[in-house]
C-alpha cells in the first residue's frame, strides 16, 4: 500500500490515515517501518488511545524497556513511563522534567535503545516542544580527515547529564533515588555508529550521557565531546516539534539526538513514553 506521507523538514514526517487503536498487520508494518527509518521520525496525529493500543504500537518497534525511574512506571504497564509536571493532592503524577538536554535515550546501558515513541494525552497551553537533531546529516558534512580521526573512538557513558550535575537544576538528568543510582554502571559505545537498517553512519550520543573518550585525557576528551556536541546540534540539523492533544510520536535513537523544551509548570502537561530495545 502507499502510505500518507508528510515531509517535515529535512527529516520527519507526519503519517495520515493511521489508526493506532487498531491492530496493524504485518504488510502495514513493514511499509510504516521503511517509512520510519527514511525519515527518522514519524509523527501520527490525533489519536485515541489506551495503554494496551499505545504498548501495542509500541511493540512492532522492538522490545519495550522499562525506565530506571519505576515509580511513574504506569500502573498497569511497567513499560509505559508517564511524563507529567500535574501534582494531585502533592504527589506528583509523573516527571516533570524528562531530558531538557540533548541526549540520546537509554545511552547510558550497555545496550542501545532503537526507537522512543510518545502518545501526547494532555498539551500545555505555551512551549512543551522537543527539538530533534540530525546526527546522520552532522557526521557527513564533517571533513574526511575529521571522520577519519573520530572512527575508532570509543566513548564512556553514566546516567546524567555531563553539561549539569546539579540535582536541584530543571535542566540536570531526571534525578534518582539511591537504589536506582546504584544500577547505574559505566558502558561503553562507539562515538560514530553504523544504522543498523539504513546503513549509514551517524554521531551517537555526543550530548548527554556521553563523559569522556577512552585513550584520551579527561580535558581532551570532554573538549572532543563539546566540539561534537555544538557541531551536530546547529540549526541546520534541527527540527522543532509541536504536539496536539492524542499526537502519536516515534524517533530513531541510532540517527537523532533530541531535547524537551522547558515549560511553564502552571500549564499542564502529560505523555506516555515507552523506549524500544532491539527484539
Amino acid at each position: 500500500m502507499s502510505l500518507d506521507l508528510r515531509p517535515l523538514g529535512s527529516f520527519g514526517a507526519e503519517l495520515h490515515g493511521i489508526d493506532l487503536s487498531e491492530p496493524m498487520s504485518d504488510a502495514l508494518f513493514a511499509e510504516v517501518e521503511r517509512a520510519f527509518y527514511d525519515a527518522h521520525l514519524l509523527v501520527v496525529r490525533g489519536q485515541r488511545l489506551e495503554a494496551r493500543a499505545f504498548h501495542r504500537w509500541a511493540s512492532r518497534f522492538g522490545r519495550p524497556e522499562p525506565h530506571v525511574i519505576d515509580q511513574f512506571h504506569h500502573p498497569e504497564i511497567p513499560d509505559i513511563l508517564r511524563l507529567s509536571n500535574v501534582v494531585k493532592d502533592g504527589v506528583p503524577q509523573g516527571l516533570a522534567d524528562a531530558g531538557t538536554y540533548f541526549h540520546t535515550d537509554y545511552s547510558y546501558l550497555a545496550e542501545p535503545a532503537r526507537a522512543t515513541t510518545l502518545y501526547s494525552i494532555e498539551v500545555p497551553q505555551e512551549g512543551g516542544d522537543t527539538l530533534f537533531a540530525d546526527q546522520t546529516a552532522a557526521w557527513e558534512d564533517l571533513p574526511a580527515d575529521t571522520k577519519k580521526r573520530l572512527e575508532g573512538l570509543v566513548v564512556l557513558h553514566h546516567y546524567g547529564n555531563r553539561d549539569d550535575l546539579d540535582e536541584s537544576s530543571r535542566t540536570v538528568a531526571s534525578v534518582l533515588n539511591e537504589d536506582q543510582k546504584a544500577r547505574m554502571q559505566w558502558v561503553r559505545h562507539p562515538l560514530v555508529v553504523t544504522h543498523w537498517y539504513t546503513g549509514r553512519k551517524a554521531l551517537y550520543a555526543v550530548s548527554g550521557s556521553s563523559f569522556a573518550i577512552e585513550g584520551m585525557g579527561e580535558a581532551e576528551g570532554r573538549a572532543l565531546l563539546d566540539e561534537l556536541k555544538a557541531h551536530s546540534t546547529q540549526p541546520r540539523y534541527q527540527y522543532r516539534l509541536s504536539y496536539g492533544a492524542g499526537d502519536v510520536v516515534v524517533w530513531d535513537n541510532a540517527a537523532l539526538l533530541h531535547s524537551a523544551t522547558l515549560t511553564d509548570p502552571k500549564y499542564p502537561r502529560s505523555l506516555w513514553r515507552i523506549t524500544l530495545k532491539p527484539a
